[in-house]
C-alpha cells in the first residue's frame, strides 16, 4: 500500500508529538495503573472510572495526535481522528452515563488473556519497539493509537456482561488498518495489534453469546 508520507516523516511525527506533550506519557501510564488496580479490586464507581479513562484516551488520540500532529503528513488523519473521537464518546455515553459497560476479575481465561494484552501494550510493546530500532522519542508511546488499542481490548476482556457490538467496530477496524501500516512501514511491534484486535473481537463475541445464554437460563 502506498502512503502519502515516508517512514522517516512518520517517525518524526512521533518525535514531534512526544516532545510537545511531555509529560502526558507519564500521566497515561499512571492512569493505566489505576485501571489495572481497580480491575482487580472492587471499588465504588469502578466502571465509570475505567470507562471515563478509556474515553479520555480515545478522544485525546483523535484531537491531539490525529488532528494536530498526524494531519501534517496525512490529511486522512481528519477521518481517523473523527473515528477515535466517536469511539471515545461511545465509551463516555454507554460506559459513564448509562453505566452499561461493567468489569470484574472472574478468574476466567478471557480475563487472563486481557491481562496479557495489557502487559503487551504497556511493557512489551515499548521494549520490542526499542529493540527494533524505534527508540524514544521516535516511537509510538502509550497514549498513541496502536498500544492504546491493544490496551483497550485487554481491558474489555474483563467485561462481565454483554457488550454492544457498536463499541467493538472502530477498535477492530483500526487494528486492521494499523497492521497494514505495520507491514508497510516496518513497525513490527504493531503485529500485536492485529492479534489483540482479531482475537479480542472474536473472544468478546463468544463471550456475548455466553452472557446471553446465561440470561436466558436464568429466566
Amino acid at each position: 500500500m502506498n502512503f502519502p508520507f515516508t517512514i522517516d516523516q512518520f517517525l518524526n511525527v512521533f518525535k514531534t508529538y512526544n516532545e510537545a506533550v511531555f509529560p502526558m506519557q507519564i500521566i497515561f501510564y499512571l492512569s493505566a495503573i489505576i485501571i489495572i488496580y481497580i480491575l482487580f479490586k472492587e471499588i465504588k464507581g469502578r466502571n465509570k472510572i475505567i470507562n471515563g479513562i478509556l474515553s479520555f484516551y480515545w478522544i485525546w488520540i483523535g484531537i491531539v495526535y490525529n488532528f494536530i500532529f498526524f494531519t501534517t503528513i496525512n490529511k486522512a488523519a481528519y477521518i481517523f481522528g473523527s473515528l477515535f473521537i466517536l469511539q471515545g464518546l461511545l465509551f463516555l455515553y454507554f460506559g459513564t452515563f448509562k453505566n452499561s459497560i461493567s468489569y470484574n476479575f472472574n478468574k476466567i481465561v478471557i480475563n487472563y488473556l486481557g491481562a496479557v494484552f495489557i502487559l503487551y501494550a504497556l511493557i512489551l510493546y515499548p521494549i520490542l519497539g526499542n529493540l527494533l530500532g524505534h527508540q524514544y522519542p521516535y516511537s509510538p508511546t502509550f497514549g498513541l493509537p496502536c498500544p492504546t488499542i491493544i490496551f483497550t481490548f485487554g481491558v474489555l476482556l474483563f467485561v462481565n456482561k454483554k457488550i454492544g457490538i457498536l463499541l467493538l467496530i472502530i477498535p477492530l477496524l483500526w487494528s486492521l488498518i494499523g497492521f497494514n501500516a505495520a507491514v508497510s512501514l516496518s513497525i513490527y511491534e504493531d503485529f500485536g495489534l492485529l492479534i489483540a484486535g482479531v482475537i479480542g473481537f472474536i473472544t468478546l463475541l463468544i463471550s456475548n453469546k455466553r452472557f446471553s445464554a446465561n440470561s436466558i437460563g436464568a429466566m
